[in-house]
């Protein structure tokens, strides 16, 4: 932690000098994001002729905006299109990832809340299949931030999404978890059932800087919680080659990071909101975009370095 907050000072220094050194029209380092994170061809996923157990992902940052809703529905819709069935959980009492897949939160009877808090309420009973074949969504709404102020008495509270989503993991491929923009006992829920932790990282310095008590809160949570919790990826969003301040940033990225790095960087574009705004994945909205092209390619990614682990 100490480390991480030494090494953000630095960086913060060296960019500010950076900066007020540059001349206007200077040659900046390069505008294309796959020169900073590209290492290896990324293999087409193979068929499946069966499911599960599920890979369960945890999609977390305390920082808002940074495009974990995004990067949870655009994911989850990728990896469909390629044959797996997934599961989308939203985690956050804003409901944002059940509003972007065209379900209004304030019209539900019932939602993650209750089957947290209800024991006669069962996964089946508030599951919404979209329009996307092979994406299933747990919704949420305001309801859900009730949960984290009675689940504080319960026993094994850390465990209470773990326990309800036990039931389905040999039916899904991928269990992606859209985590609010806090480190409180929904996160921790979500970071104890999870097998690996993907941080969506907008390409804006106070980003960097604020991973730091994320990486503290997953190191705790795998040696208290959850032993074989892991750094999934760092997922660069927001990418914008127009600016010099977003090429620093990903080149900073890189250097902490490393490996851990996917290659696929989040290009910025309209075509994200708009896609909110319809209630549908960006891959079914637009599916010649690059926002499309981007997640489709994230999704290979992570099937890839999944099939790797199966593997070993």
């Amino acid at each position: 932690m100490a480390g991480m907050e030494q090494q953000a000072e630095a960086w913060t220094t060296t960019m500010r000098a950076e900066q007020a050194s540059m001349d206007i029209g200077a040659e900046l380092g390069p505008s294309d994001p796959t020169a900073y994170t590209a290492r290896k061809p990324i293999p087409e996923p193979s068929p499946v002729d069966r499911h599960g157990p599920a890979r369960i992902i945890a999609m977390a940052n305390q920082k808002g905006g940074v495009g974990k809703t995004t990067s949870t529905i655009n994911l989850g819709a990728a990896l469909a299109e390629y044959g797996r069935r997934v599961l989308v959980v939203d985690f956050d009492p804003q409901g944002a990832l059940s509003v972007g897949l065209g379900v209004n939160p304030h019209n539900m009877d019932l939602s993650i809340y209750n089957l947290l808090m209800d024991g006669d309420v069962g996964i089946d009973d508030i599951l919404i299949k979209t329009d996307m074949a092979g994406l299933h969504l747990l919704p949420a709404n305001i309801d859900l931030s009730a949960a984290e102020i009675q689940l504080v008495n319960e026993v094994a509270r850390e465990m209470a999404l773990a326990r309800v989503l036990r039931p389905v993991l040999r039916e899904y491929d991928y269990i992606l978890i859209d985590c609010q923009p806090s480190l409180g006992l929904l996160a921790i829920n979500a970071l104890t059932v999870a097998h690996g932790v993907m941080i969506p990282l907008e390409c804006e310095f106070f980003s960097l800087r604020g991973v730091a008590l994320l990486l503290d809160t997953i190191d705790k949570v795998r040696e208290r919680l959850n032993f074989d919790l892991e750094l999934e990826g760092i997922l660069a969003t927001m990418y914008d080659s127009r600016t010099t301040h977003c090429r620093q940033v990903l080149q900073r990225v890189v250097e902490a990071f490393g490996d851990k790095v996917y290659q696929t960087v989040i290009t910025k574009t309209v075509k994200f909101p708009e896609s909110t705004v319809a209630g549908a994945p960006i891959t079914t909205l637009d599916p010649a975009s690059s926002g499309a092209r981007n997640y489709r390619q994230l999704a290979r990614e992570v099937i890839a370095a999944h099939d790797e682990r199966l593997a070993r």
